[in-house]
């Protein structure tokens, strides 16, 4: 079997994206806090930035820098080619109404679950997911959820990238385990979380299918254990969550 080398990359552009993430963590810093979080000289810093602030990506407020509003024209850009988030709010709306909920849809890439967007009654649990924020997939109803339509050696794949992190007692962490799970999963056509990311929260989530064995992400509710009980758990959610995600898949137009 032939080795496989990874690609040649460029130093100078993992340090500028590791600013970018820096900032993006933690809203606004100065040239020197982001030299010592990220192990760079103040040099190789303030040159960076001063590239992101002549490319206007970044804008300085006395010493400190933060990320500019060109990150909102490409957020906005991105959602548009994907084809989907008008089905998915439209949808995720009266699916919010509905169950009294919070709900939630979630894609994957490189990987991980990436939150697209999140709706919510007044009474909904609030949970520190955000919009764009990763998760690893094993342990959310959303990730298994995608997992369970993926080919097995694409699931292989992630878990020896990202393993498989315990958050609870709850949590999958064993391989074979994870497999078994997505198995029914795929035969039940929804996905459970019963605390196995946070405790006391219980998730539901069901595929969005772009094609007959494709898909592109998933729908979930997710709230306290205490209100995710017996039949409203196991039936009524999962049929809510089912049809929405049928719905998102009929109206989407997918890239």
């Amino acid at each position: 079997m032939a080795k496989t080398t990874k690609p040649r990359t460029i130093q100078a552009v993992g340090i500028t994206l590791e600013i970018i993430d820096y900032l993006h963590e933690h809203d606004r810093a100065r040239i020197t806090e982001i030299a010592h979080e990220l192990g760079r000289s103040k040099g190789t810093i303030h040159c960076h930035l001063a590239t992101l602030l002549e490319k206007e990506h970044v804008v300085k407020n006395g010493e400190t820098y933060q990320l500019g509003l060109r990150y909102l024209e490409l957020s906005e850009g991105v959602k548009d080619r994907l084809g989907i988030y008008d089905a998915v709010t439209d949808e995720l709306a009266d699916l919010a109404e509905q169950s009294d909920e919070l709900v939630q849809f979630a894609t994957e890439e490189h990987g991980r679950a990436v939150y697209l967007y999140k709706n919510g009654s007044e009474r909904a649990v609030q949970t520190a997911s955000s919009i764009g924020k990763r998760e690893y997939l094993h342990c959310i109803s959303l990730g298994k959820a995608i997992l369970a339509h993926y080919p097995r050696e694409r699931v292989e794949e992630i878990i020896d990238r990202h393993g498989l992190p315990e958050y609870t007692s709850q949590t999958i962490t064993d391989r074979d385990e994870l497999f078994e799970e997505l198995e029914t999963i795929r035969e039940r056509g929804y996905a459970f979380d019963d605390e196995e990311k946070i405790e006391g929260l219980r998730c539901i989530a069901a595929p969005v299918k772009a094609g007959k064995n494709e898909v592109f992400g998933a729908v979930s509710v997710s709230g306290p254990s205490s209100r995710m009980t017996g039949d409203r758990y196991r039936e009524e959610l999962p049929n809510m969550v089912t049809r929405s995600a049928n719905v998102i898949g009929i109206n989407a137009k997918f890239s």
